[in-house]
């Protein structure tokens, strides 16, 4: 049964969805099978892998609110052993229309529960929010994955988030997991840093990991053209710390 994963921080800006679309490649670059779902309405992740989203005519907001299944809408990625549930524009209004929706917080989990024996690992690039649909993804999952932008101002809200997360363990889903803290745009020369290392300890004991996003102009540059950043540089520091992180992960 395959592992899911929600990757989220209500924080926009922080390396999730390059976080999601660079640990699913290099996930399946292991040999795993990996289905990426692109939960955000801005529908980055979609995009990010070469996608137009303006040519979906069924994705995940058909899933969700309409008569569709995740296997509709499932499709092959740019690399083996990967697919993408893509995202469009039309998710926007799901946060209201799920509202009114019986088990509103169960559609993507009721979903998945279909598909988890296809794949090893399920992706989900959650919105950097925390409405209905960052709750779906959160409902959906077994272990969230939070990225942490080594910047003062990325700690605020972590608070709010980890509370969310312990809401969810105590009156949706107990089996829900922290998997861990990943620190993204990482430079070690700023004395910053070290701080926000510091303080992320106290949120997260034993739980961050030992690879660091570095910060990398081949990373930033990778989704305008569509791309991982396995496609677009590979031999960057940006694909190597994304490589150890997915070995990092796969072997917890």
């Amino acid at each position: 049964m395959a592992r899911v994963i929600s990757i989220v921080n209500q924080k926009g800006g922080v390396g999730k969805t390059t976080t999601a679309i660079n640990l699913s490649v290099y996930l399946a670059k292991l040999g795993r099978r990996v289905l990426l779902i692109d939960l955000d309405p801005q529908a980055n992740a979609t995009s990010g892998l070469g996608i137009d989203y303006n040519t979906i005519s069924i994705g995940l907001y058909e899933v969700l609110l309409g008569p569709n299944s995740l296997r509709d809408v499932t499709s092959p990625g740019p690399t083996e052993n990967l697919y993408i549930v893509p995202s469009s524009q039309n998710l926007a209004g799901a946060n209201i229309e799920l509202v009114g929706h019986p088990e509103r917080e169960f559609r993507l989990h009721n979903e998945i529960l279909n598909i988890k024996p296809d794949f090893d690992y399920i992706i989900i690039d959650s919105p950097p929010s925390l409405g209905l649909l960052t709750i779906n993804g959160l409902v959906a999952a077994s272990e969230v994955l939070i990225p942490v932008q080594c910047e003062y101002f990325a700690l605020e809200g972590l608070g709010q988030l980890l509370n969310t997360i312990g809401l969810i363990k105590e009156h949706i889903k107990a089996d829900i997991n922290i998997l861990g803290a990943t620190m993204t745009m990482y430079d070690e020369r700023n004395k910053l840093t070290r701080d926000i290392f510091e303080e992320l300890y106290r949120y997260f004991p034993h739980k961050i990991f030992r690879t660091v996003i570095p910060r990398n102009a081949k990373l930033a540059e990778a989704p305008s053209f569509g791309k991982s950043i396995w496609h677009y540089d590979a031999a960057s520091v940006g694909a190597k710390a994304y490589q150890r992180l997915a070995r990092e992960i796969d072997f917890r």
